[in-house]
């Protein structure tokens, strides 16, 4: 992989992980660096599974495989929100 790679999938994660953040309602309690880092695994998983699904690979926006991405970017905000707002609540 390329720098350029390592850039573009650093830009698309955070994207994706925004748009998870924002699809999901109230608040998160994660940083924005958790936010990319979830994102960047979403973009790579939902790939991976429209390409299993076989989602044919276009020249333009693959809206399919967005839809992958961007769905599992709601579930890893959700879950790792939920860790997070579980480890700060429970007694010391």
């Amino acid at each position: 992989m390329t720098i350029s790679g390592i850039i573009t999938a650093i830009i698309i994660g955070a994207i994706i992980g925004a748009l998870g953040r924002l699809i999901l309602p109230g608040r998160q309690p994660i940083g924005i660096l958790l936010t990319i880092i979830i994102g960047i695994v979403a973009a790579l998983v939902g790939t991976a599974i429209a390409q299993k699904v076989g989602v044919d690979t276009t020249d333009g926006v693959d809206w399919i495989e967005l839809v992958f991405q961007i769905g599992l970017a709601v579930i890893g905000v959700a879950a790792v929100a939920s860790w997070k707002r579980r480890r700060d609540t429970r007694p010391r």
